[in-house]
């Protein structure tokens, strides 16, 4: 039985800025074709902006509805202290639910310690394939229709673009409006052409900075040096290595952050003459390479391209792609004395060796193995989209890459694509008011 119906009302309470949110919580199946079967308890909050609820009631009740789909995989929704940027802007003309996905924030998470209830490796990666897009647009019809709603609008932002594609695939008719920030997903190929493509994005990006910050190539080819010349460890006891230090090129992911690599390697060291490293750059490291607060993305990562053999060149299996497609890269290579870093990248030794991950790592195996997957897309639905959508295409983006994305724009019918180079990945929380405003004029 659906129990869909059972949305569970919190009693809605103020933030300082008198945003109205409210608490919403539902029962849906863990896998959807089996409506009887396992349930899960999902979560949202609903956020009202403060000029609204002054308007009364009325007010409140005509707004329509706008759903955040989070970037990820296991991104859980924001938790804003007031509403700004694109929140700002969208809480003008919207009621928000921000969705916390399944397995992230509140909704039936997964981490090493619920996964350990469900038994070895195979059964967790069993379970963990009812976590992937298509069960979170499932999760939405079900909160959509719990709200009485007809309709919604919806907002992806990254992996939250991949499931609006997914939403327009499966349930187009729900939607009043698709809007899509760093997410316009590969619909066909294997996992391989998406990491080829973005270790060429991440090589120019590494370029780039070090070509701005010259001293910051030469302080980095010494943390390798030294981290190979003796035992490093992390605040949390776990070894730091080449293939892990790597990781801290996720930085360079984003206008916001690409700097902060820059003040990151300046306390690399404890003085000039760079035989110790400093207690800041450890702590530093450590919070950057910690899956701790978000397991599901190291985990399930490359299982977000897992689609059947048709769509994938025959190779269903993701095979740990990033690994392997790092062999066409040399200037990658972790063994090398001067290695580029990395960016969405997930090796095995990340999950290996980091604390929160390692007990789950057998289970990455196979989930990297799986080659019965179901698809993801509906490229015929896409081809006929009646659904207003529109697309912010990052040129630069070294996550989602340009050319991969107007592959998926042009399979998607009636889309509008604003390509712009003023950001990387992160345009929705740099200037978030600005490109959604630019999105729903393009829709509307």
């Amino acid at each position: 039985m659906d129990r869909a119906s059972e949305n569970d009302d919190g009693a809605s309470s103020t933030l300082l800025d008198g945003t109205r949110i409210t608490d919403h919580r539902l029962i849906v199946p863990l896998d959807h074709r089996r409506p009887s079967g396992e349930q899960l308890t999902l979560y949202a909050r609903e956020f009202v902006a403060g000029e609204n609820v002054k308007q009364g009631p009325e007010r409140v009740d005509s707004l329509p509805w706008l759903l955040f789909l989070q970037g990820g995989p296991g991104g859980k929704g924001s938790r804003p202290a007031k509403l700004g940027g694109w929140m700002a802007e969208a809480g003008k003309e919207f009621r928000i639910l921000m969705l916390d996905q399944r397995g992230t924030g509140l909704s039936a998470p997964l981490n090493r310690q619920s996964l350990a209830l469900r038994g070895d490796a195979a059964a967790q990666a069993a379970y963990m394939r009812h976590f992937r897009a298509d069960s979170i647009v499932r999760d939405a019809e079900a909160f959509r229709r719990s709200l009485g709603l007809s309709s919604w609008s919806v907002l992806g932002q990254s992996f939250g673009g991949f499931a609006t594609l997914s939403y327009l695939s499966f349930a187009p008719e729900s939607l009043d409006r698709a809007l899509i920030t760093g997410g316009l997903a590969p619909l066909t190929g294997h996992a391989d052409r998406v990491y080829r493509a973005t270790y060429v994005k991440m090589r120019s990006r590494n370029r780039e900075h070090f070509a701005r910050f010259p001293q910051d190539r030469e302080i980095l080819d010494d943390v390798f040096a030294h981290v190979r010349a003796h035992t490093v460890d992390l605040p949390d006891g776990s070894p730091l290595t080449p293939a892990r230090l790597q990781m801290i090129g996720m930085l360079l992911g984003g206008n916001t952050r690409a700097d902060t690599l820059h003040y990151l390697l300046e306390d690399a060291f404890t003085s000039d003459d760079r035989t110790e490293l400093s207690d800041t750059f450890l702590s530093t490291v450590g919070q950057q390479l910690s899956f701790a607060a978000n397991p599901m993305y190291a985990v399930m990562h490359e299982s977000i391209y897992g689609q059947p053999a048709e769509l994938t060149d025959g190779r269903p299996a993701t095979n740990w792609a990033a690994e392997r497609v790092l062999g066409e890269f040399e200037e990658f290579d972790p063994a090398g004395d001067s290695p580029l870093l990395l960016g969405e990248m997930i090796l095995r030794e990340h999950l290996q060796l980091d604390p929160a991950l390692k007990e789950l790592a057998a289970a990455a195996d196979e989930l990297a193995a799986v080659d019965d997957w179901e698809p993801l897309y509906d490229l015929a639905q896409l081809r006929r989209n009646r659904v207003p959508t529109a697309a912010a295409l990052y040129t630069d983006d070294v996550y989602v890459a340009r050319e991969l994305s107007w592959a998926t724009a042009n399979e998607v019918a009636g889309i509008t694509v604003w390509e712009t180079d003023e950001f990387h990945h992160d345009g929705l929380s740099e200037d978030g008011g600005r490109v959604f405003s630019e999105l729903l004029q393009r829709t509307s």
